[in-house]
């Protein structure tokens, strides 16, 4: 009796539930749109951008109705396109270096000495993750360079991407440069950490 009462009850819960709606992310725009929610809610969790973002990459994207910006013709879809892929690049590469800045180490420090083994684990993370950094800067600089064909083509909506676009093919915005002074200087602090072995504190 016990049982029919449970039961019936749970029967009664489930009938009586709203309905759950869910929704498969397929497209660019609904994984980028996940990526900026979960951006502006500290504290900023790197790994779970860069999850939504890599997924966004290899989306397809969806109908030009349902796009960010405001698209009436062929050419202003594939300047989109090319845009939004060159910003995903690019927000990849920013969210690369910052997570290898996690694990960088500015300096090699005598006092640090006791820890030597886990600053060079931490460097090799970083130089692993500003590797990666590099290959999506050379990503978005294939984007770029095809968006910047059809630079003629106007897209107010996406105004934030055009600009970044006129920067990197002025060069006004190389992060091949910035993470290359970030990998230098790792290696110097690499060998710093390295000469520590030699030396007795």
């Amino acid at each position: 009796m016990r049982g029919r009462t449970l039961a019936l009850a749970l029967l009664v819960l489930l009938v009586a539930a709203p309905p759950m709606f869910s929704q498969r992310l397929l497209y660019k725009e609904q994984l980028y749109r996940l990526y900026r929610r979960q951006f502006y809610d500290p504290p900023l969790n790197l790994n779970e951008n860069i999850f939504w973002l890599e997924r966004a990459l290899r989306a397809d994207f969806a109908n030009p109705l349902n796009a960010l910006a405001r698209i009436e013709t062929e050419r202003e879809w594939e300047r989109y396109r090319y845009l939004f892929n060159m910003h995903l690049n690019l927000k990849l590469t920013e969210l690369y270096l910052a997570w290898a800045n996690r694990y960088n180490k500015r300096e090699a420090y005598f006092f640090n000495y006791p820890w030597v083994d886990l600053n060079l684990e931490s460097l090799e993370k970083a130089e692993d993750l500003f590797q990666y950094a590099l290959l999506y800067w050379d990503e978005a600089l294939v984007w770029s360079e095809r968006a910047w064909r059809l630079r003629q083509v106007d897209l107010e909506q996406v105004q934030y991407w055009v600009d970044r676009n006129y920067r990197i093919e002025t060069g006004d915005l190389d992060y091949e440069r910035i993470i290359n002074e970030h990998l230098e200087r790792l290696y110097r602090v690499r060998g710093e950490f390295l000469d520590m072995d030699s030396r007795t504190y």
